[in-house]
């Protein structure tokens, strides 16, 4: 009896777009590859994804193996093949307030630059003018257009389109769980890995400044505030970190702890 079809699971995270050398950006597949998937044997799916696809992986971004800690890291995120669901994690916190509805799909990309002085965190502070959150400290992203596949295809392509970050310069590793922002904004964060060579070049119409912030000093718990204010007849918990010339609080410093946490599960 032969056995059941699509006892491999497919590689596939929804990134399917193919560069130069004719390998997708999200599986490393060829087009041949995709095609033939559902004739190929287990055996050949196995080979291709334990031999062959990491292969291609690490040669085309050969600054990912530059990360410390990066299997680690991987193994506390949830896999880019199934984007997480719920409401978001902190949806308690904000039920009283939010805007009625359900609400907007949205995506950022965690970006993690690994330098010689230790990994940094890709951070920006959003133009004064914009309607939401202007002037905050954030990871690139925004709303998921039709157009996006999904949440990382949303993360990447606003990536670009912030601070012309092209999806050959990044590696995404996984998904962090959703969070609900007071605007009505369900954040999927997506963490990713940045090639250092990568030079920022921000859209003035939405990023007034490009930075980069220790990943050890958002993991250190010591650095993390918790500052309590009362809003709307209850007190309400707002994360922050003081970073020299500038604030990282609200959903950004939630995503972090987000991070934090899922790191220290693993003991």
């Amino acid at each position: 009896m032969d056995p059941p079809r699509n006892a491999v699971p497919s590689p596939c995270i929804g990134l399917c777009t193919l560069d130069s050398d004719g390998y997708c950006r999200g599986c490393w597949r060829t087009g041949n590859e995709i095609g033939s998937w559902m004739r190929m044997s287990d055996s050949e799916r196995r080979r291709l994804m334990e031999q062959v696809l990491p292969v291609r992986a690490n040669e085309a971004t050969g600054f990912a193996a530059q990360l410390a800690g990066r299997e680690r890291l991987q193994q506390a995120l949830l896999p880019l093949g199934n984007a997480p669901g719920g409401a978001g994690w902190n949806r308690e916190e904000l039920e009283d307030l939010l805007p009625p509805g359900p609400p907007v799909e949205a995506a950022v990309l965690a970006g993690l630059v690994p330098r010689a002085n230790g990994t940094q965190v890709l951070l920006t502070r959003r133009t004064e003018a914009l309607r939401n959150h202007g002037g905050q400290v954030g990871f690139p992203g925004g709303r998921v257009e039709r157009s996006d596949r999904n949440a990382l295809a949303a993360a990447l392509r606003e990536s670009d389109e912030e601070i012309a970050l092209p999806s050959s310069q990044v590696l995404a590793l996984g998904y962090l769980d959703p969070f609900i922002t007071i605007t009505g904004f369900r954040v999927t964060p997506v963490v990713a890995i940045v090639d250092p060579a990568f030079v920022a070049r921000p859209e003035p119409g939405e990023v007034a400044e490009v930075f980069e912030v220790p990943l050890d000093y958002l993991m250190n718990p010591d650095n993390l505030r918790l500052v309590e204010m009362e809003h709307r007849g209850r007190v309400r918990h707002v994360m922050e970190y003081a970073w020299p010339g500038h604030r990282i609080w609200g959903a950004t410093a939630a995503i972090l702890y987000n991070l934090r946490r899922r790191l220290e599960l693993l003991g």
